[in-house]
């Protein structure tokens, strides 16, 4: 059975991070209608392991494809580099990661093939983005850089409320005095501190979002096969928690 062109596109993250992909989405794809889960109650998922991601992932996930979703995307690096695959399996619609497009976009905009990528502790173990830009360009060095204390930054909303920049500066300390000219946010909480980033980076450093680049992917794959609604009908998205938040909206 054919899913309809205005069914909604679903959206997953550990947290409030997918946000970021969301507020992308509904900017440049202003007819679609989405339908959002994160999963407060068990983030981060960063230190977490392959299992239990994977797990928490797949619920998530069959939930969303009960509420007959004709598109998922994994708007969490960590997921996307443990259970991308896993999904594509599971489901007949498609299923897009935040993996792929962000290592693309760093590829294209490097001049000096030095690519710093900013993740979580899971994502930095998979070795994601390493795999993903060497076969699109194998002569590029990646530097990858756990940090840890970014996502409870954000979820917390300490971002907001307190002077940050000492811990971006310990964070980012290692990378510092290297040699590099793109740095990806392989997070989809990191946007969220991307003026702290670049702050903390050596000048001229440029800064490629995984969050912004899905947002392209998932629109030539709608364009791609024939799924971009055209009927006029879009509803307001719906947030879903695992937790106890009351302010995905905001």
């Amino acid at each position: 059975m054919k899913i309809p062109n205005n069914a909604p596109i679903g959206v997953i993250d550990s947290g409030v991070g997918g946000l970021t992909v969301v507020k992308e989405i509904l900017h440049f794809l202003p007819n679609e209608t989405i339908i959002y889960i994160g999963d407060d109650a068990r983030c981060p998922y960063g230190p977490r392991s392959v299992e239990e991601v994977k797990e928490f992932t797949l619920e998530m996930a069959s939930a969303l494809a009960k509420m007959g979703i004709k598109m998922l995307v994994v708007a969490c690096n960590t997921a996307t580099a443990v259970a991308l695959d896993m999904l594509r399996e599971q489901f007949p619609f498609p299923v897009l990661g935040v993996i792929e497009p962000g290592a693309r976009a760093a590829a294209l905009v490097s001049s000096n093939r030095k690519i710093v990528v900013l993740g979580t502790i899971g994502t930095v173990k998979s070795k994601a983005y390493e795999n993903a830009i060497s076969t699109i360009s194998s002569d590029t060095v990646v530097i990858p850089l756990a940090c840890p204390e970014f996502v409870p930054l954000v979820e917390s909303g300490a971002y907001k409320q307190t002077d940050i920049q000492p811990i971006i500066k310990r964070t980012l300390e290692p990378i510092a005095h290297l040699e590099f000219d793109t740095a990806i946010l392989g997070c989809t909480h990191y946007p969220v501190l991307h003026e702290h980033i670049q702050e903390q980076l050596p000048f001229g450093v440029k800064i490629v979002s995984s969050a912004y680049e899905t947002v392209r992917d998932v629109e030539n794959t709608l364009t791609g096969l024939s799924m971009v609604n055209i009927s006029g009908e879009r509803k307001d998205p719906i947030f879903y928690t695992t937790g106890k938040r009351t302010d995905l909206r905001k």
